[in-house]
């Protein structure tokens, strides 16, 4: 039977630990092929999330299915068909490369006569080649992670979870890496991560925005940024800053002000009806204003828009 085209399945997916309430509802399905993130601060229950659909945790109730599988009553047949890297670096320092490679085709039961293919496709896909003989835990922490993507990736699975796969990597390693992740997307796996990262949110197809526990946000990055906002952007800069943020904060209409670089971006409900008067206020109040006008929301601003209004609307995880 091929693999259905929702690679991931998800359906008021709960998990509680006593009285504390992890993740609280949350529904969606993965494509086959698709590189699906889960964006959200430590702590919004994402990597709990990761946990239940590899079959490592059991929900405490709702359902989800990963490669056609239940989650909760097959986790076995789960794990058969998924990858899974966690965001602590996972392999054998004391190991070489090639030892660490050989030890999970041995645990992925990959059939000894395609070990050497494997391996040699892994080394190649990680960029490893000719370093075989190092001592992993002498490596660079890019280069671990790409030891650890090429691991998990052995026994060549359809699905591919990976939970904040570049926390700690420097910019050009992490980008090296999402390049390796759309490769693998370009032939048919699909990728699920997790990350609290704005920039590299935006390599992902769709994006989930997780937040205490709960989904408040869903689509592709694009998308997210010109419809989740819950107002209108408007980027300022003046001198002070430092008063003006201040003002700005308290003047009727604004709905949230915050730094961005040496500028500020403000929510309003309506930025031409706004500029006017915000202006003027700045003005009164002896702040030279050098920029004010509309402008395009980043996925931080829309992540600050849509939490904010969770948190304001009583949405609150126990």
């Amino acid at each position: 039977m091929g693999e259905p085209y929702n690679s991931v399945t998800i359906k008021n997916l709960v998990k509680r630990f006593g009285d504390f309430t992890a993740v609280d509802g949350i529904s969606l399905a993965v494509r086959r092929g698709e590189v699906f993130g889960f964006l959200g601060p430590n702590g919004a229950g994402k990597s709990t999330t990761i946990r239940m659909l590899c079959g490592l945790l059991r929900p405490s109730s709702g359902s989800a299915q990963v490669a056609g599988h239940d989650v909760g009553s097959k986790p076995e047949l789960v794990r058969q068909n998924i990858g899974y890297m966690s965001q602590k670096f996972s392999l054998y320092n004391d190991l070489t490369v090639i030892e660490n490679l050989r030890l999970f085709a041995g645990l992925y039961s990959v059939p000894s006569g395609l070990v050497p293919e494997r391996i040699g496709w892994a080394l190649a896909m990680a960029d490893l080649e000719g370093k075989q003989r190092l001592l992993t835990g002498t490596l660079p922490g890019g280069w671990k992670q790409r030891l650890a993507l090429g691991c998990a990736v052995l026994h060549r699975p359809p699905i591919l979870f990976l939970d904040e796969p570049t926390s700690g990597v420097d910019p050009l390693a992490r980008r090296q890496f999402w390049d390796l992740i759309h490769s693998m997307a370009a032939e048919g796996v699909t990728v699920f991560v997790t990350t609290h990262y704005m920039e590299e949110a935006e390599y992902c197809t769709r994006l989930g925005l997780i937040f205490r526990g709960k989904l408040v946000a869903l689509g592709t990055p694009g998308a997210l940024k010109r419809n989740a906002m819950k107002g209108e952007l408007l980027l300022v800069e003046c001198r002070p800053v430092g008063e003006a943020l201040k003002v700005l904060k308290a003047a009727p209409g604004v709905q949230d002000a915050s730094m961005f670089g040496n500028a500020m971006h403000l929510v309003v409900r309506d930025a031409e009806q706004s500029i006017g008067k915000l202006r003027q206020l700045l003005l009164e109040q002896g702040i030279a204003v050098e920029r004010m006008e509309k402008t395009s929301p980043s996925l931080e601003d829309v992540f600050v828009s849509v939490t904010s209004t969770s948190e304001a609307s009583g949405e609150q995880r126990r």
